[in-house]
């Protein structure tokens, strides 16, 4: 996000339920109090997992966003839970990629591979063993080098695996329908049913 932020020729709206010095107000990004059709693009990073109702900010973004507005968004797939009683809902990248029915897809795709959701599940075994989040994050600092291991893994099985998803695209006028999911599907079990 630091490239938007420090460009000259952006403006950016930014707002999220905790203060900081990178938002301008606080809001539930299930009722934005944001006009309709009025920005080129939104920008959603881990914000979709810790909302009741995804599909209702993922509908408020589409309103606020201009005819051909463009949407990225990244949200865990296999993470485990981070912000404890704030963490409610994982999606694969098909489930993803449904939640954006209402966009035209550009990209999207594995966002940190199976080698990285390693590490995380390392860190959470020795916090559960010890009962200890030193351990846990001294265990997952063992396996770093873990995660350099998803550059060999195609897309495809990294989508299966993956700690989180992305997705780019653009408002549509149109959403995908329900019965073209199936057929979506770009993990590694698509061929041979594995």
């Amino acid at each position: 996000m630091e490239p938007l932020y420090s460009a000259r020729d952006i403006e950016i709206y930014a707002f999220d339920i905790y203060n900081s010095d990178k938002i301008q107000f606080i809001a539930d990004a299930h009722q934005m109090p944001l006009p309709d059709e009025f920005f080129d693009a939104v920008v959603v990073q881990a914000v979709l997992e810790h909302v009741l109702q995804p599909s209702e900010v993922v509908a408020e973004i589409w309103r606020i966003l201009k005819a051909d507005g463009l949407v990225y968004a990244e949200t865990p797939f296999m993470q485990q839970v981070h912000e404890g009683a704030y963490d409610f809902t994982r999606f694969t990248e098909s489930g993803h990629r449904y939640l954006f029915r209402n966009f035209e897809l550009i990209e999207s795709g594995a966002n940190g591979g199976p080698a990285l959701q390693f590490m995380w599940s390392v860190d959470y075994l020795a916090r559960g063993i010890f009962r200890s989040r030193t351990a846990g994050k001294l265990a997952k600092l063992a396996f770093a080098w873990v995660r350099f291991f998803d550059r060999f893994i195609p897309p495809d099985y990294a989508i299966d695996g993956a700690s989180g998803v992305y997705f780019f695209g653009m408002k549509a006028a149109w959403p995908i329908p329900a019965a073209a999911m199936v057929s979506y599907y770009r993990g590694a079990q698509r061929d041979h049913g594995t």
